[in-house]
């Protein structure tokens, strides 16, 4: 039986761990092929491994840094030489950065964060655009957070660019409104990653839910199937929402 997302192309940054990898996973077991870019080349092989375990269309491996401009913009070339088109792209790489007060927070630390969780979503939407609408249907996710709305002291970094992040996905579904790509922002709420345990060092992972969770619901938002566009696909809560435009104060 054909998975829903048989025979597309799927783009996924920061995909060697975290909802990124388990993206991944259920994306090609979906029937996607999956474009995996992150930075540790050791774990994009073991996922690799896993992606061949299930799937018959593989994985094309991209071993990049979200701060290398140039090499985002290489990739555009080298995806259109190859596949024509791209169906799927799956903007999830981020990093956390200080948790700090905004007047103690380091010019380089602020830079880092807006160049990996901001400009390297944009720069990869403007080489990527021409390429999902070649697709009969593009679909664009955008992983964003709660913290773009919650403004927690000492979350400045983070949630700036999350904020940002919504406000990117928001203007590029006006802007491709009359066309077929489809553009959606996550909130995937407190899941056990990583990242998770660096931001809340004190709490018990066996308390929140694994990003296993949240891939069913992305591979929907992946699918040509799904038809809303420019808003928020809320999971943080005990049952998702899809929101218009950011969530209560």
């Amino acid at each position: 039986m054909a998975g829903k997302l048989e025979g597309r192309i799927a783009l996924v940054t920061g995909a060697s761990r975290g909802i990124g990898r388990t993206a991944a996973l259920e994306f090609a077991k979906q029937g996607a092929h999956v474009i995996a870019l992150a930075r540790t080349t050791g774990a994009l092989e073991e996922l690799d491994d896993e992606i061949r375990a299930v799937s018959t269309n593989g994985a094309t491996l991209v071993p990049a840094d979200l701060k290398d401009m140039d090499g985002i913009d290489r990739l555009g070339g080298a995806i259109y030489d190859r596949f024509g088109k791209l169906d799927i792209f799956f903007g999830n790489g981020a990093i956390l950065g200080p948790i700090s007060p905004l007047g103690h927070v380091m010019p380089k630390d602020w830079d880092d964060v807006m160049t990996v969780n901001v400009t390297a979503n944009w720069r990869l939407l403007r080489i990527l655009d021409p390429l999902l609408a070649r697709s009969e249907a593009g679909r664009v996710i955008l992983m964003s957070s709660g913290a773009a709305w919650k403004h927690k002291p000492y979350w400045g970094c983070y949630s700036i660019s999350k904020a940002a992040i919504e406000a990117l996905g928001h203007t590029y579904a006006q802007e491709v409104a009359s066309t077929k790509i489809k553009v959606m922002m996550v909130d995937p709420g407190p899941l056990r990653t990583d990242m998770r345990a660096s931001a809340v060092p004190g709490e018990d992972p066996l308390t929140l839910r694994e990003p296993s969770a949240l891939a069913p619901h992305l591979v929907e938002m992946a699918s040509e199937d799904w038809m809303e566009t420019g808003r928020l696909f809320d999971f943080s809560g005990s049952a998702p929402k899809i929101l218009d435009f950011g969530r209560p104060v």
